[in-house]
């Protein structure tokens, strides 16, 4: 395992072209793969994840599929094979092994789906035997595990012969997430009724068109991170991002402000400024946006802000316990990072950054991303850095090229 050590150096461009976003890609990917009609995608994500499941849908094995570490393609692809093919095996890393699948899974055999686990109950690898074979049109599932379980059975919805009536049990998390798979649905002439968390979709047909895919606003949130403590750096621009963005994670935008960057739209993108905001403390409800709560984390470690978070369960099953291990490595900077009654908070008062400091990423890229803001403070070395291609490959060069020396 190779590691990166990091220093800021001095500023030099402090224009972004940002990665795609991987969440419009990978749904807009099945959606097209769903299509009878020809659906064209621009500026689709170069991310690992969304390569691997580009690479799937035009393989169209007839016996396994093999996710690796990408979650999101598990899940997608779990319903998208359930409709269409049976005798496949699903299966991937051995992370994505321990990373439950049951919800979705019973929820499609719910519906006329024959499916086995293979190994543990509830989890990875499992095998579609028999591809749904329509028995009822109307599902009860949990909102608060994961809503790519939700956008999973949505997309395939219209192809369902009766349709899909989808109750989301209360307390719905990640929504914006839900949102953002239907808005891209109707860009593709597939409409919903969305009332009192029951989405219903009638069968139909999606039709053709064209999508350019957005910036990635979970990736912006390391350049908000950057504008925030690196104490050269004023202002970024961050090109590809739109104001009326089908992202959640555009909330970003709002929290920075307490935290010391606003954010001005332009044209083509975005530009963040420092601000001259300073606060102790705040709460935080990561329930819609949780991929941005270890970014928040380590700028709040930084600047001395305690927060008391909520709405951060779906951390415990992603890439690693993202919980634990922030608590881990914010110990490596004297913060006190722990769970009391289902909260979590953020103690900064013994906050000190030593000279040279090292983070373990877990396998997981955005603590490597996360963290990396750090290196224009002190001596910063990432662990396994290649981790960042699951989301955004480019991440080290675009670091690299505001001023950061890289080896």
């Amino acid at each position: 395992m190779r590691s990166l050590n990091i220093k800021f150096h001095k500023p030099l461009t402090n224009n972004i072209k940002l990665n795609s976003s991987k969440s419009e890609s990978n749904r807009a990917l099945i959606i097209k793969y769903l299509s009878k009609e020809i659906i064209k995608i621009k500026n689709l994500s170069n991310a690992n994840d969304t390569i691997l499941l580009k690479n799937l849908l035009l393989k169209n094995s007839n016996s396994l599929w093999d996710v690796e570490d990408a979650g999101t393609t598990m899940r997608f692809l779990t319903s998208y094979i359930a409709l269409n093919k049976k005798n496949i095996i699903l299966t991937g890393s051995k992370r994505m092994k321990k990373r439950p699948i049951s919800i979705l899974v019973e929820s499609l055999k719910s519906i006329g789906c024959e499916i086995e686990y293979l190994e543990k109950d509830g989890y990875p690898p499992i095998i579609i035997i028999e591809k749904i074979n329509q028995k009822n049109n109307y599902l009860e599932i949990k909102g608060n595990i994961s809503s790519q379980y939700i956008s999973s059975i949505l997309m395939i919805a219209p192809k369902l012969k009766k349709g899909i009536s989808l109750k989301i049990l209360k307390p719905f998390y990640s929504k914006p997430y839900v949102e953002m798979t239907l808005k891209l649905m109707e860009k593709f002439g597939v409409y919903n009724k969305f009332e009192n968390n029951i989405i219903t979709i009638k069968n139909q047909n999606y039709k053709k068109g064209t999508y350019t895919v957005e910036a990635d606003w979970s990736a912006a949130s390391y350049w908000y991170s950057i504008v925030a403590i690196n104490k050269n750096i004023d202002n970024i621009k961050l090109i590809g991002l739109k104001k009326d963005s089908l992202q959640g994670d555009q909330v970003i935008s709002n929290i920075m402000i307490s935290f010391g960057v606003s954010t001005k739209y332009v044209k083509d993108g975005i530009i963040l400024n420092k601000n001259n905001n300073d606060i102790s403390y705040q709460e935080i409800d990561f329930k819609n946006c949780p991929d941005l709560a270890q970014t928040i984390l380590v700028i709040a470690s930084k600047k001395k802000i305690n927060l008391k978070i909520i709405g951060v369960d779906s951390l415990k099953i992603k890439e690693t316990n993202r919980l634990l291990a922030m608590k881990n490595e914010l110990k490596k900077i004297g913060v006190n990072f722990y769970n009391n009654k289902n909260e979590w908070f953020l103690d900064t008062s013994k906050y000190k950054l030593s000279d040279k400091i090292s983070i373990s990423t877990y396998n997981d890229h955005r603590m490597a991303m996360a963290f990396s803001p750090l290196a224009s403070e002190c001596d910063l070395t990432i662990k396994d850095p290649d981790v960042v291609h699951k989301s955004y490959p480019n991440f080290w060069k675009d670091l690299k090229n505001v001023g950061y020396k890289l080896n």
